[in-house]
């Protein structure tokens, strides 16, 4: 289990060197914007913009929080099977679709500085937990996804750029 400090409110932003990242972008620094504002900014995070507003969760994350966000970029979607996004855009699909997208989301603040050097489980949204692990000299999910870039710091929370997307068990 992650220690009491994976559960800080208070988000600490490490710089793009420390993270091991690319540059931030401008309007993460803002810290007024929104997790959806600033998912909504970034044109590396489009496929995840419609997915999160087809499956009826855009307003939620628009919410309070706080919560922590892995956010799959575009590459992580298209590495997905052929098909695979269209058809959880389907709205057949679209409890899938809110399963794994709530997988993605935790509802806490787990800024990169609180995982860091540390191994233990995230709770999610989706009620399942991912398995973190900070001492690798980065952070990887459930033994194989990567942060690519940490600590985008929203009003609502944080937001961490993963490089596939997570599947719930």
């Amino acid at each position: 289990m992650l220690r009491r400090q994976f559960l800080t409110t208070a988000p600490v932003a490490l710089t793009a060197a420390a993270a091991g990242a690319a540059l931030v972008p401008a309007v993460a620094r803002a810290q007024s914007a929104t997790i959806v504002d600033l998912a909504v900014a970034t044109p590396d995070l489009s496929t995840l913009v419609t997915a999160v507003t087809e499956a009826g969760l855009a307003e939620t994350l628009s919410g309070p929080g706080p919560f922590t966000v892995f956010a799959p970029t575009n590459d992580a979607f298209a590495a997905l099977p052929a098909g695979t996004v269209e058809s959880l855009l389907q709205p057949e699909n679209r409890d899938q679709l809110v399963s794994i997208l709530t997988y993605h989301v935790s509802p806490a603040s787990y800024p990169a500085e609180a995982i860091i050097g540390q191994r233990g489980r995230i709770p999610t949204v989706q009620g399942d937990f991912l398995r973190a692990d900070g001492t690798g000299g980065g952070v990887t999910l459930n033994n194989s996804v990567n942060v690519t870039t940490a600590d985008i710091i929203a009003s609502n929370g944080v937001v961490h750029l993963i490089d596939a997307v997570l599947l719930p068990h």
